[in-house]
């Protein structure tokens, strides 16, 4: 065999065998593959996983038009709604409602940017025929009827015309205390039947 033949042989035994460790690393999985599809797999369920975090506590958040039904609670002679203080410690609104045989009754508690839990009936003097009540913006509650906004510490603070109609409500023993006694002197900005 001449030196010639011998390198005409070479890249053929070559390619031979290059061939056989190609299929040989198919057929055991152990091609090296590109990561760019795995890279993508992970942002987009890295994404998804954001996404439905985000969306599920916003559903929870201030501007819930779901409110929380009153959870309520016999005492020997006067009929509470209590909720533990520092629920509302992040400042942002919570709505709840007080359901009777013929009215629900709205309101909301939230803590204000001075630290006061407060509660006012989720309407007004003004706008209540409206029925659409109010949401947080920042640190103010805004009529959803009319746009007018009311600072967080003066909500229980002043009253008439389009602020929040005051909630009386008590603070005993790290609980947010409402008579529902209180709660039914709501009931005349949630009687719809009389305004039509």
């Amino acid at each position: 065999m001449t030196g010639e033949e011998n390198n005409k042989t070479k890249p053929a035994k070559t390619q031979a065998s290059s061939q056989h460790t190609a299929k040989k690393a198919a057929v055991l999985g152990t091609n090296k593959k590109h990561p760019l599809p795995l890279i993508t797999a992970l942002c987009a369920v890295t994404l998804i996983g954001a996404l439905v975090y985000v969306f599920g506590f916003m559903g929870t958040s201030s501007n819930s038009n779901e409110p929380v039904q009153a959870s309520l609670q016999a005492d020997k002679t006067v009929q509470l709604v209590t909720y533990p203080a520092d629920t509302f410690a992040d400042g942002k609104v919570r709505h709840y409602e007080y359901k009777t045989a013929t009215h629900t009754i709205r309101y909301f508690i939230l803590q204000s940017s001075d630290g006061v839990v407060r509660a006012a009936f989720d309407a007004c003097d003004v706008c209540w025929p409206a029925n659409k009540g109010y949401f947080q913006s920042g640190d103010a509650m805004v009529c959803r009827n009319c746009g007018r906004r009311f600072a967080s510490v003066l909500v229980n603070e002043v009253q008439g015309g389009c602020n929040p109609a005051p909630l009386s409500r008590n603070l005993d023993n790290d609980q947010i205390v409402i008579k529902v006694e209180d709660i039914l002197k709501g009931r005349r900005y949630f009687d719809f039947k009389t305004n039509t």
